[in-house]
């Protein structure tokens, strides 16, 4: 009997469609007929608020929504202080996806470069601009989906699961968003695999970040 089990912290600032790409995971997990659970933990209406949102999703039961310290298999960030901010959460081998802009909404918000290198040194990390891959897609507000893309060599759903999630969540809002939406999604999912690609050949974060940029 399968026993698969992965929660997911979902984690940014206000504006960023934390619970959209929170709710486009956990729907594609739906439509294969998983359990899911999912909790806004700290959430602020306004932007700039820090925004978190647990996600688990399951083969069996589940018994509550948050997920424990350290028990995180993957940390989906869209802004990389926030990410940081979760590293207690995630197991040792756990996965980390982050976007690289920085929002700087508080005064200490600290070196941009040391906090990517603080990520880095996990080494099960991925890291894309996703605002400017959602740009290049035709809109910047869909970076969320983007992140989503990029995450879903890791997630335990169908790819054509979460295509078909988009389609269905984006739809309503005509055919324009939910095309770049779903263009987002690919863009994210790719630039993943060229940055891994480019780790996996010898380059440097850096390098391997800026491999991407240039193709967005």
């Amino acid at each position: 009997m399968s026993d698969m089990h992965f929660d997911i912290i979902v984690a940014g600032v206000g504006g960023q469609g934390i619970l959209t790409a929170a709710r486009l995971i956990a729907g594609a997990a739906m439509r294969e007929g998983r359990q899911v659970k999912q909790a806004e933990i700290h959430g602020m209406a306004q932007r700039g608020g820090a925004v978190e949102a647990h996600l688990r999703i399951a083969d069996r039961p589940l018994h509550g929504p948050v997920i424990g310290p350290g028990c995180a298999d993957m940390i989906l960030a869209l802004e990389p202080l926030e990410a940081l901010r979760h590293l207690s959460g995630l197991k040792p081998d756990g996965v980390i996806v982050s976007g690289t802009e920085p929002i700087r909404n508080i005064p200490e918000y600290g070196d941009i470069d040391a906090i990517l290198d603080a990520l880095w040194r996990r080494r099960r990390t991925t890291l894309i601009p996703a605002s400017a891959l959602a740009a290049s897609a035709g809109d910047g507000r869909a970076a969320s989906t983007v992140m989503v893309g990029a995450a879903s060599a890791w997630l335990p759903v169908e790819v054509a699961q979460l295509r078909a999630t988009i389609d269905a969540m984006f739809a309503r809002k005509g055919a324009r968003i939910r095309d770049l939406n779903l263009e987002a999604f690919e863009l994210g999912a790719e630039a993943a695999s060229r940055f891994r690609e480019a780790i996996n050949n010898g380059s440097d974060p850096a390098t391997a970040l800026a491999s991407h940029v240039c193709r967005a």
